[in-house]
């Protein structure tokens, strides 16, 4: 459920485009920026606003665009992560102050790390959940790579057709959608076998979690009923995209001060390559501020839900 206190205001952060946030904790406090993912809210961070609010904090969670309350744009190539970074810049100006800490999960994640290389004066420090900073690599683009390390059957690559993901979501129950991604434990990339469906190439069966409510399952199908996925879709749509408007940040390190947190169990800790790159110094190479990275022993992907307190 919400967190008491919570305030919810709409901030535009570009030419059309307004972002729903929820915030909470003393107004002139510190700011943290919490960054959700996919498919993700504001309110998958619920957990840490409280905790922060109570350690004098000012905790700021936008819907990204696309999401929940905040405008969808209807163009896919509206959601690269240089317009998503140019509304977290927006968002911190209208936050009022000089520097924020910034938190992020997944694709949040991956728009933190660019804020961060985009933007560094503007973020005191970085804290980041399950996706690591991979530079812009010369050689070829993220889509290139992952078909080369897991096949045209990746779900990120299933994702790239307008329609056709949308077209196989609505084949199931909103409810049951959430509870079968948040519940899913599977320590693999998704592959979706041929003739199989998304849901079908889980591990989960849509039971509950312990660690969520009947009613955060409501929260997020009632958001996501108004909405529909295709905003967040397209931020997978625009991978290519990125990569080729990033050029001029090839091999770029991030130098703001970092903490990374990610579960044992997260598919994006398996993906091919990963704990390699981890252990054997290339993410500290290219995060050289990397103050501390924290593997959580049994826990899945969305471990800012799972496991509230040891990450809080």
């Amino acid at each position: 459920m919400e967190p008491e206190g919570v305030r919810h205001r709409t901030v535009e952060v570009a030419r059309g485009v307004r972002l729903h946030v929820a915030e909470t904790g003393p107004e002139d406090g510190p700011a943290v920026l919490l960054v959700h993912g996919f498919p993700d809210l504001w309110y998958g961070w619920r957990h840490q606003m409280a905790a922060l609010a109570a350690r004098g904090f000012r905790a700021v969670a936008p819907d990204l665009r696309g999401y929940g309350d905040s405008d969808v744009p209807p163009a896919a190539d509206c959601y690269t992560t240089f317009h998503l970074v140019g509304d977290l810049v927006a968002l911190i100006a209208d936050i009022g102050q000089p520097q924020v800490f910034v938190a992020g999960h997944d694709w949040g994640a991956l728009v933190a790390w660019h804020l961060c290389l985009l933007r560094p004066d503007l973020v005191r420090a970085l804290v980041n959940l399950s996706v690591v900073y991979h530079p812009r690599r010369s050689e070829g683009s993220p889509l290139q790579a992952i078909r080369a390390f897991c096949g045209e059957d990746h779900y990120m690559c299933r994702f790239q057709d307008p329609g056709v993901a949308e077209a196989e979501f609505a084949l199931y129950d909103m409810r049951y959608k959430f509870k079968a991604i948040l519940g899913m434990r599977k320590a693999d990339p998704i592959i979706i076998s041929k003739g199989k469906t998304f849901f079908e190439s889980l591990d989960s069966d849509g039971t509950l979690p312990a660690w969520l409510s009947e009613e955060d399952i409501s929260y997020y199908a009632d958001k996501f009923e108004k909405t529909g996925f295709t905003g967040g879709l397209n931020f997978y749509r625009c991978m290519d995209l990125n990569w080729e408007l990033s050029a001029p940040w090839t091999g770029a390190p991030i130098e703001v001060a970092t903490k990374f947190i990610v579960g044992d169990l997260d598919l994006t800790y398996n993906t091919p390559g990963v704990k390699d790159y981890i252990d054997k110094g290339g993410f500290k190479a290219y995060v050289p501020n990397l103050e501390d990275v924290v593997i959580l022993e049994g826990v899945g992907h969305f471990l800012n839900q799972e496991k509230p307190n040891e990450v809080s």
